[in-house]
């Protein structure tokens, strides 16, 4: 693969450009992706005219010249970016390098650029993923299980992926690293901000054998609005989601019902203790039957089998019958309905939903809710990967 901090060729110039426009405020991953199909390359999109550019559905005139504006100060900005990453063991790669893992690639809103420090190999060892999430405030019951499967997965060649998080991320990674097997951590902030900063030498030990990666740039603090976009990568990437210890308003529920409902993966859960408030988001997906109810590493590992066929061996003889696929694809629709309606929203969240049923800038939701700005960038993230909200130039609206 090119190294893109340093080579001059085609590749690392389609980077840099790609670069350029993650860089430009208001520039997320849809938008990018709509841009560079409408105009068939990020190097088209940066020389564009205010009023080239306002041939983009829903980009207004004052959007389209503070994004031009944007474009001309992108270089210098890029230029220093790549020159940090240089420096700090972080590469660049696109959906154009072969490093960038194809399951992720398929997903909506799939990052343009990923940020890596060690190695991905979907490929090879990196060809079964696995996603273990839970929470932070886990239970010793909780990190037990963490540790449990994930040393015997990773054992068994599959890589484990999380979030990095204290808890059960940090659990999993671990027993990965402790099983000589694979492990990615997918950050919410960029690779300059350690977060927690008490996992800064368990992030090292995962770049030597394994990668972390980051969609945001390096300077990227751990903005709660982060948090959420980030799980639909590590659900993204991933074959399957294995919950283990989720509260009612945890967000490995959104990531469960993001790799369900999204990403047609598949979800299971470890049941955790009855009267465990840490397990209560668990039991409610397994009531619904909107997950896969396991208590042994094996079962897990069964779970995946046949997406990993699917995805890595698409001329692989299917064992199943028409009839048979048929109705398993119809039971996966059913878990995914159910799954969706077990993660609501937020009291907050519904009243901001309500306040969208006409188009408001966020200048206008702040001041109507009284809330943080931060607070609501972050409850907007979450309505706009739900597919509840979309922006509308400026604004923001509910979908239908």
């Amino acid at each position: 693969m090119a190294d893109h901090t340093s080579s001059p060729s085609a590749s690392a110039a389609h980077t840099r450009d790609l670069l350029r426009l993650t860089l430009v405020p208001g520039l997320g991953p849809v938008l990018i992706r709509r841009l560079i199909e409408q105009f068939r390359s990020p190097a088209v999109v940066l020389g564009l005219s205010a009023s080239g550019l306002e041939q983009v559905d829903k980009i207004g005139p004052k959007r389209s010249a503070d994004i031009v504006a944007a474009f001309a100060a992108s270089a210098d900005l890029a230029e220093r970016e790549l020159e940090r990453c240089a420096q700090t063991g972080v590469r660049l790669i696109s959906q154009q390098d072969d490093e960038y893992p194809p399951l992720l690639k398929e997903i909506p809103g799939a990052p343009p650029l990923l940020y890596v420090k060690g190695q991905l190999d979907h490929a090879g060892r990196d060809r079964f993923t696995l996603a273990v999430v839970g929470s932070r405030k886990c239970t010793a019951y909780g990190v037990e299980q963490a540790e449990r499967f994930s040393t015997v997965i990773a054992s068994a060649g599959i890589t484990i992926v999380s979030g990095g998080a204290k808890g059960i991320d940090a659990a999993a990674h671990r027993a990965a690293l402790r099983a000589k097997g694979r492990t990615i951590a997918v950050l919410g902030c960029g690779h300059a901000q350690c977060y927690p900063p008490e996992h800064a030498e368990m992030y090292e030990k995962i770049a030597q054998t394994g990668a972390v990666i980051s969609e945001l740039p390096l300077d990227t603090p751990p903005n709660p609005e982060n948090f959420p976009a980030r799980n639909r990568i590590i659900s993204g990437m991933s074959l399957g989601v294995l919950v283990i210890e989720a509260a009612l308003r945890s967000g490995a529920l959104i990531t469960a019902r993001l790799a369900a409902e999204e990403h047609h993966r598949e979800v299971m859960v470890v049941p955790g203790r009855v009267d465990s408030a840490a397990s209560q988001g668990s039991h409610e997906l397994i009531k619904s039957g909107g997950a896969h109810l396991v208590t042994e590493p094996g079962e897990v590992m069964q779970l995946i089998e046949r997406p990993a066929e699917h995805a890595h061996q698409g001329t692989h003889e299917s064992r199943y019958t028409d009839a048979g696929l048929f109705a398993a694809n119809q039971e996966k629709q059913e878990r995914q309905a159910r799954i969706k309606k077990v993660v609501g929203l937020t009291p907050e969240q519904a009243t901001l939903l309500e306040m969208l049923e006409t188009a408001q800038t966020l200048d206008q939701l702040v001041a109507r809710s009284g809330r943080p700005v931060a607070a609501i960038r972050g409850d907007l993230t979450i309505l706009e990967i739900h597919k509840r909200i979309k922006r509308a130039g400026s604004q923001f609206v509910a979908n239908g």
